[in-house]
């Protein structure tokens, strides 16, 4: 398919766009992580498949966190050993994510050691259908986010704007559609519709008989996947939410503070 040349009205446009891209990843002050990630830790609890959720610090994050309600506004997959260790001997890169100003990209799990994060696993997965959500995430390395399209950057530069709470998701899936454009929520949730595995589908229920009421079953339909968030893996009945293994500690070796010990009846 023929592509449309590019003029310097695009290349305009592009360089303000990744001048937007830089601000809104620049991390917000006053982020601290309650439970950070041990990479180690989260390495051994994970599978290939597995939705790993970030709660952001940058102004990106805020922004989404307020569109959707939630604590969460980030999203990678785990991809386990699909892709080589580097040449230089440094850490594997396990998680693929979708950053503006990046495209798709893969990270290690060392770069959210300081962030909290939850495990979403999809439950009833073989590991042959594992392999193929993970194969259609290593496809689309590369995968470039347009900086061209800049109303997809300009909404998140308004954390809080002033329309009504059912409206707010909407602006998340704002924007031209096109692929080259995902964000991190929208291209997970392809992955796992490549499988067809529901993460929060619509149901309708039908007729089944066609002669009245006593036969009826439950249709699913698929959502579109630009309207996903991060937060819906979390929501969805359909993933289970998978902690690493607890830390081993004697509570009642802890020392308290003297105030927060009368606060506590002690």
């Amino acid at each position: 398919m023929p592509t449309r040349p590019v003029t310097i009205y695009d290349r305009i446009l592009d360089r303000i766009g990744r001048h937007m891209a830089r601000k809104l990843n620049q991390p917000s002050s006053g982020y601290r992580p309650f439970t950070p990630s041990d990479p180690d830790r989260l390495r051994r609890a994970l599978r290939p498949a597995d939705v790993i959720l970030v709660e952001g610090r940058e102004r990106v994050s805020n922004a989404i966190k307020y569109l959707t309600q939630s604590t969460w506004s980030h999203a990678a997959i785990y991809v386990g050993d699909a892709l080589p260790a580097p040449a230089d001997g440094g850490e594997r890169p396990q998680l693929i994510e979708v950053n503006a100003g990046q495209g798709c990209i893969a990270v290690p799990l060392s770069k959210y050691a300081d962030y909290n994060t939850r495990i979403c696993r999809a439950t009833g997965l073989t590991p042959v259908e594992r392999a193929r959500v993970a194969a259609f995430m290593t496809a689309r390395l590369g995968l470039d986010y347009d900086m061209r399209n800049i109303f997809d950057l300009l909404r998140f530069f308004f954390p809080t704007p002033p329309v009504p709470v059912r409206w707010r998701r909407r602006m998340i899936a704002l924007g031209s559609g096109d692929p080259s454009r995902a964000i991190c929520s929208s291209l997970i949730a392809q992955a796992f519709q490549s499988v067809r595995y529901p993460i929060l589908p619509d149901v309708t229920v039908e007729d089944a008989s066609g002669a009245g009421d006593y036969m009826r079953r439950e249709v699913y339909h698929i959502r579109h996947h630009s309207l996903f968030a991060p937060r819906d893996f979390d929501l969805s009945p359909y993933f289970e939410v998978i902690k690493p293994e607890p830390l081993a500690v004697d509570f009642r070796q802890m020392v308290w503070a003297d105030g927060d010990r009368r606060m506590a009846g002690a």
